[in-house]
C-alpha cells in the first residue's frame, strides 16, 4: 500500500509538472513536439507524423 501512494504521488506530480508547463507557455503548446526535428530520430528524411512537416521546415531545430 505504502508503494502504491508513492507511485501514485510521483504521477501526480508528473501531471501537475506538465500542467504547469501548459499553462506557463504562451499559446499552450509544447515546444519541439515533432520527432522530424532530431536527426538521431529521422535518418531518413521523413515528413513529421504528428503535423506532417518535413524536417527542414520545423520552426523549432
Amino acid at each position: 500500500m505504502k508503494l502504491f501512494l508513492i507511485s501514485l504521488g510521483l504521477l501526480a506530480l508528473a501531471f501537475a509538472g506538465i500542467a504547469i508547463k501548459i499553462w506557463g507557455k504562451k499559446g499552450g503548446e509544447f515546444s519541439g513536439t515533432c520527432a522530424s526535428q532530431n536527426s538521431n530520430f529521422n535518418e531518413s528524411g521523413e515528413p513529421c507524423g504528428f503535423c506532417g512537416k518535413m524536417p527542414e521546415d520545423c520552426e523549432n531545430k
